[in-house]
């Protein structure tokens, strides 16, 4: 077993691709709010390492957080307490990460 934090990545989709193409109702502007404090939060914390999308708005648009946690089970937390995902309004996967280089 690993000693310390891991790394885990995951990728957000949007369920209504229409959010990015014609912008998001009320609804689904409130909760995107509400996601940018909550990474926003987690990075204090050093939490989340790096979040941020492709600026495309098509089909292949994705979302990407990454994150350290303890364990597999901690990180699937974090990621099902993401408003998006809480919501409904994205699907999201989680992969175990490991970042080869960083500038510093």
């Amino acid at each position: 077993m690993a000693e310390g934090p891991q790394q885990f990545i995951y990728f957000l989709r949007p369920k209504r691709l229409e959010m990015l193409t014609k912008g998001p109702t009320a609804e689904e502007a409130r909760v995107q709010m509400e996601h940018g404090n909550y990474l926003e939060g987690l990075a204090a914390q050093r939490v989340v390492m790096l979040a941020g999308r492709t600026t495309n708005n098509d089909e292949t648009t994705v979302g990407v957080v990454i994150v350290h946690a303890p364990d597999q089970a901690a990180a699937q937390g974090i990621m099902e307490r993401d408003p998006f995902v809480k919501s409904g309004l994205m699907s999201a996967t989680l992969f175990p990460f490991d970042v080869a280089y960083r500038a510093e």
